[in-house]
């Protein structure tokens, strides 16, 4: 999709990533058309298979070395797959957070036993990954988590509850973030592997009902005493946790402003399609100069975070990417993705307002790009402190 007419950087033109984005692309033709996406929407879920299906067309662990049981790309793959889950519409499979989030965490501070353990089941599709940092009372701050993963003898005893976890109702291999010294404060912050089945004391909750990415299974999780073994903390050791958040969190929030670009882009496209063919007073719409002014602030704000992101993706690629640029590009993506979406839905009219027509759902899903990994308020904060 190019509706921008932005040409891509250098590092994306490669042929060997021209050629990945058109087969994910028919891979997506073929596994997620519309039809299957409303399905989705309409039982809370993408299927299971979906998961096995992903792990046999070599889309899962595509940043991570073969040597490892990845599928020894890098992260303009992420990026591949997730510009083209939001151009065609399936972004609501939880596939990216499996892929760019969790598998990540493994790689990076995961010891050999650990790495060799998981990362091919990961790539495979037997094990469906999630991450569990929220809680009912802790949020953004990430300190404030209040589970526990407590030392006894060769285990560990994990105890406490998480909420908003995406893939949660089908996620087997939960990276959760718990207090292995609840006295220390971040110092006692450890991440640690349940892998839930036949796990005794796991329980997953509701499968919340939200306003948008209503396809993508997003729960409770509840841990009343649940054992784990002493080798699933990521890294062999306690207290490393906090630091392990926070190196990883940039890739994080740069992944949200990539898929902020590609929603709106699908929108701008949805929406050039129906200005073009819906007539009002005897002339089409896109005839009229307030439809033409909005369409060019649109895509003017579009191109600015096309360019911005592009040139985060490049900073990332060698390693440079910092927190605050990571959280600029977050927040000002998110901000303008909801902002252009709506001054698209408007041009819609009343068709807009119906679920049926694509802006309506863009419209919803674009909300929550403003909370989850880490509010905008707190992005905010973190640019701040480098003033």
């Amino acid at each position: 999709m190019n509706v921008l007419n932005v040409p891509e950087p250098a590092f994306m033109q490669e042929e060997e990533i021209v050629l990945f984005s058109d087969s994910v692309g028919k891979w997506i033709d073929e596994h997620a058309p519309p039809e299957a996406v409303q399905s989705w929407i309409a039982n809370s879920s993408v299927p299971r298979e979906l998961w096995t299906a992903s792990g046999e067309a070599g889309l899962l662990g595509l940043s991570m070395p073969e040597a490892d049981g990845g599928m020894g790309g890098d992260y303009r793959h992420e990026v591949v797959l997730m510009r083209q889950l939001g151009w065609k519409g399936a972004d609501h499979f939880g596939i990216s957070l499996h892929n760019a989030i969790v598998m990540p965490y493994i790689w990076h501070y995961g010891t050999e036993e650990q790495k060799a353990r998981w990362l091919p089941r990961l790539q495979s599709g037997e094990l469906v990954g999630a991450i569990a940092m929220t809680e009912p009372g802790a949020g953004s701050d990430l300190q404030g988590v209040k589970t526990t993963a407590i030392k006894t003898g060769n285990q560990y005893v994990v105890n406490g509850s998480k909420t908003f976890i995406t893939n949660g109702q089908l996620a087997n291999f939960i990276i959760v973030v718990a207090k292995t010294d609840p006295n220390e404060g971040a110092k006692g912050t450890s991440l640690i592997v349940v892998e839930t089945d036949g796990a005794e004391g796991f329980e997953r909750g509701r499968n919340l009902h939200k306003i948008g990415m209503e396809g993508n299974d997003t729960s409770e999780l509840f841990f009343n005493d649940v054992k784990v073994p002493g080798e699933n903390i990521i890294g062999g050791g306690e207290g490393q946790g906090f630091i392990q958040l926070m190196q990883q969190l940039p890739q994080e929030r740069l992944n949200i402003a990539v898929q902020g670009v590609a929603a709106a882009e699908r929108g701008l496209q949805e929406t050039l399609a129906y200005v073009k063919e819906r007539k009002a007073f005897g002339k089409r719409v896109i005839d009229f100069q307030n439809t033409q002014f909005k369409l060019a602030e649109v895509k003017t704000k579009l191109t600015v975070a096309k360019v911005f992101v592009d040139h985060c993706l490049g900073l990332h690629l060698q390693g440079k990417l910092d927190a605050a640029t990571a959280s600029m590009a977050k927040y000002w993506v998110t901000d303008i993705q909801g902002e252009v979406i709506d001054e698209m839905l408007q041009l819609h009219g009343g068709y807009g307002y119906m679920n049926e027509y694509p802006i309506a759902q863009l419209y919803k899903d674009a909300r929550v790009q403003r909370i989850y990994g880490g509010t905008n308020e707190i992005m905010k904060l973190l640019i701040a402190r480098t003033l």
